[in-house]
């Protein structure tokens, strides 16, 4: 099966810290006929985070091995594209929910069809428009 990974599922996975990953969500990372996914607006909003130091990540020393460990890791950067916009012109969004990220990596999975994991309890608002959600308890 393929996953969409969120932004906070890659800073688990790049820190090496299985805690904050919850047991069913550890079967389906290490279950290696799964393919992972990260959308290339959660890996630059990991990138942007790492650059203001807003997270640490003890395993990378530059945002060029944040890449790399990605890649590493066996997860597929899926760019952004046309095909995405306009499910996410459609989307409509949850009260209160006003991050711009969430929204296009949202419009993402729904647009390709693949559940998205993440630890975002509001991704949740979006399952009846469509979005296939597995979330991630810490």
């Amino acid at each position: 099966m393929r996953y969409y990974l969120d932004t906070n599922m890659l800073i688990f996975i790049l820190s090496g810290n299985n805690d904050n990953i919850e047991i069913k969500v550890r079967d389906i990372l290490y279950d290696f006929s799964n393919i992972l996914y990260a959308s290339s607006i959660a890996v630059n909003e990991l990138i942007l985070l790492y650059k203001i130091g807003k997270i640490k990540l003890l395993t990378c020393n530059s945002v060029q091995e944040i890449v790399d460990k990605i890649e590493k890791a066996g997860i597929e950067i899926k760019y952004y594209g046309r095909h995405h916009i306009s499910q996410y012109v459609n989307l409509e969004l949850s009260e209160g929910h006003k991050d711009v990220n969430d929204h296009v990596i949202i419009a993402q999975a729904i647009s390709d069809k693949i559940p998205l994991i993440s630890s975002d309890i509001e991704f949740k608002n979006y399952v009846q428009q469509g979005l296939n959600f597995v979330f991630n308890k810490r």
